[in-house]
């Protein structure tokens, strides 16, 4: 069963190119079945199980008060794990077979209005020196990019070009793709690496956006930056990376760009990915068809 699992995360990060959060995420659901499935049925190879002990892990997850939507996430983890098994013949059914995802409601993402924009990019008054430049241009960089935590994280200096104005990211499954970059963050580009250069200690160089002390950023550190500026402007309760790449798609789309345009920039496989993202603009197309509209006048 070892064999199995290292087999199967060398397969998600070589063959599916899966981000290493994902292969940490797929590998540690199977270790908590596999903990759950040695306290409850004694029996330590997962490989062998049937469906209705995954249904009593499913049950207690549950009682437990985990969400719908975790459940179905740590289920799709097995279901990938049996996938593969399937695929190299190590078993010959899967025990996920007929299993049906949970339903969960779907949440609404409340993106920032254009005001909470302004407010945060323009009237909030930024710390001096280099922390301050570069939060202020982590925000604008989320809001006229639409870059994923992930991809800003690990941006990389070698990949922003300042001749042609754009980035270069590596988003998910390894997916390289191309983002224009607006003449006022050029500039704010510009002042960001000049003051960065002036680091006293630089860990990792080769990435864009460091510390003080010169190290890469980290996912809470990112988190707690966007939370912490956009408190001082909005009591929306949520308030992070992934809301202001939701704002970025939304006022797109209210100020007419195409759909097609937008899942090109968000780095989407396809539209239906793109179409959450529609939602939010539905007053102002409710705005635009009751001022257009012949019957209406």
């Amino acid at each position: 069963m070892e064999n199995n699992k290292l087999s199967f995360k060398d397969y998600l990060e070589k063959e599916k190119n899966y981000s290493p959060h994902t292969v940490t995420a797929y590998c540690n659901d199977l270790l908590d079945f596999e903990k759950f499935n040695k306290v409850n049925f004694e029996q330590e190879n997962i490989d062998e199980v049937n469906y209705s002990q995954i249904r009593s892990w499913i049950v207690e997850m549950i009682d437990g008060g985990i969400s719908n939507s975790s459940v179905n996430r740590k289920i799709s983890s097995l279901k990938a794990y049996y996938k593969f098994l399937l695929k190299t013949k190590q078993i010959t059914a899967s025990p996920l077979l007929k299993h049906k995802a949970l339903k969960s409601p779907k949440k609404i993402q409340i993106p920032f209005s254009e005001k909470e924009l302004d407010d945060v990019l323009v009237k909030i008054v930024y710390p001096d020196g280099f922390e301050g430049l570069r939060d202020k241009l982590v925000i604008d960089l989320f809001y006229t990019t639409g870059i994923r935590r992930a991809e800003l994280i690990h941006l990389k200096v070698s990949n922003v070009d300042l001749v042609t104005n754009t980035l270069k990211v590596l988003g998910k499954r390894n997916k390289e793709r191309i983002l224009p970059v607006l003449p006022i963050i050029s500039k704010q580009i510009k002042v960001y690496l000049r003051e960065r250069s002036n680091l006293e200690v630089i860990v990792n160089p080769e990435f864009f956006f460091l510390t003080q002390k010169g190290v890469k950023l980290n996912d809470s550190l990112v988190y707690r930056l966007i939370n912490y500026y956009f408190s001082n402007v909005s009591e929306k309760v949520k308030k992070s990376p992934h809301i202001l790449r939701h704002t970025f798609a939304t006022h797109l789309l209210n100020n007419g760009a195409d759909l097609n345009s937008v899942k090109e920039l968000l780095g989407h496989s396809s539209l239906a990915s793109t179409q959450v993202y529609t939602h939010s603009s539905l007053s102002e197309l409710k705005k635009v068809y009751k001022d257009a509209h012949p019957r209406n006048r």
